[in-house]
């Protein structure tokens, strides 16, 4: 089986911010519960199953909603079903995604010990991030997410950080860079927002046409010129590994949206946490089994959805990078209509895309000098079917071997 992950939302849309962005809090009106909260059963059930597929590793992607309001005893609980459903041989790898104002030292530890990554969300320094990151009272959450980021690092956490580019923040790219920088953030992930009204227009504080590019251009000039071997980079190491690897390492630059279930709180399967409609619900994860889900006509038809990209797109140079758009971001709910983002996407690699080929060619150089390092250094040549030593994830005969 492919690899494939479950995208987790154990409390649903509920949440102890109502940040004036967020997507999710309108699930509200599907999951009309004050405090939706996953059960137990629910947990153990989806856990059994999702175990039971034969796949090397086994990733569970906790998300909100805010998750941590499930409290920290349903993650224990989570983690020795875990242990009891695994086996020898298998990985799990487990996520977190918050906004971190609930985080202390028990969270931490706990954290720590089961090796969670965990992606905390910092739209850039008190001004902005307190713009759009509220209480529902208004207040900005700003300083409690520090005291969270700080609960992290004392704790030794994996950790990066999530950035909603948006209209709150989306004139300030290198003031919020060079803040994460400062904070000692060597791991970002700018996320654009894309939000439509029902006439298929763009909400006010969704990202303006040609700020995304803008944002985008100006963050790699920065990191290109400074930091290409300190900071991480989500968007960039991707098209990184495209050029370098010729696959695709993230959804969006995919031609199928068929790469993990969304498990709501009560066991319902969605496709994507941006497509958690009634109409697209897959099943229930108490009652259904996972492959049947898998191989569903609903679920192959969303997947293709991604694909069903606008004729221009066909014709367009950068269509290996993105696959015509997060399907999300093309107005009107009809895939055929093309990304609100095109303009900003071709901006964007019409800008960098040399740069990123002269990077890929070093990457490729480099790993072969270390492999041939290695080999000379008395190790055993590779069979031409093993992985080559590079570390590219090639086979040897279709990497240095070649």
């Amino acid at each position: 089986m492919n690899q494939f992950s479950l995208l987790i939302k154990p409390s649903s849309w509920d949440c102890n911010l109502r940040c004036r962005y967020c997507f999710y809090l309108s699930k509200s009106s599907i999951y009309r519960k004050s405090a939706p909260r996953m059960s137990i059963a629910t947990l153990q059930l989806m856990t059994r199953k999702f175990m039971a597929l034969p796949m090397p590793v086994h990733s569970f992607g906790w998300q909100g909603g805010e998750p941590t309001l499930m409290g920290l005893n349903f993650f224990r609980q989570a983690i020795e079903f875990q242990k009891q459903y695994g086996h020898s041989g298998l990985s799990v790898a487990n996520g977190l995604q918050t906004n971190g104002t609930l985080l202390d030292d028990a969270w931490g530890e706990f954290l720590q010990r089961y090796n969670f990554l965990v992606g905390i969300s910092i739209d850039g320094p008190a001004e902005l991030h307190n713009l759009g990151r509220v209480h529902s009272d208004g207040r900005g959450s700003h300083a409690e997410v520090l005291r969270g980021l700080e609960v992290l690092r004392r704790n030794h956490v994996e950790h990066n950080v999530l950035t909603l580019v948006s209209a709150y923040n989306q004139t300030h790219p290198l003031e919020i860079y060079h803040y994460l920088k400062d904070l000692g953030i060597n791991y970002h992930q700018y996320i654009e927002c894309t939000e439509f009204d029902q006439q298929g227009e763009l909400l006010p504080f969704a990202l303006q046409p040609g700020r995304w590019g803008e944002f985008l251009c100006t963050i790699f000039d920065e990191w290109h010129k400074h930091d290409t071997r300190n900071i991480s980079v989500r968007l960039f190491d991707s098209i990184l590994v495209r050029l370098v690897d010729g696959y695709a390492n993230c959804c969006s630059m995919g031609t199928d949206c068929r790469q993990y279930f969304v498990i709501e709180h009560n066991g319902d399967v969605y496709p994507c946490d941006f497509y958690v409609r009634p109409e697209l619900k897959l099943g229930n994860i108490e009652v259904d089994e996972i492959e049947p889900m898998q191989n569903s006509s609903l679920f192959r038809d969303f997947g293709l959805r991604k694909s069903s990209w606008n004729d221009r797109c066909s014709q367009c140079e950068y269509l290996q990078f993105c696959a015509g758009g997060c399907p999300k971001s093309r107005p009107g709910d009809d895939p055929g209509n093309l990304s609100a983002l095109c303009a900003d996407w071709r901006m964007f690699y019409s800008h960098t895309i040399d740069r990123f080929r002269k990077l890929a060619a070093d990457i490729s150089a480099e790993r072969k000098r270390n492999a041939q390092q290695r080999l000379s250094a008395g190790g055993a040549l590779p069979g031409r079917n093993d992985p080559c030593p590079c570390g590219s994830g090639k086979k040897f005969k279709k990497c240095c071997g070649a």
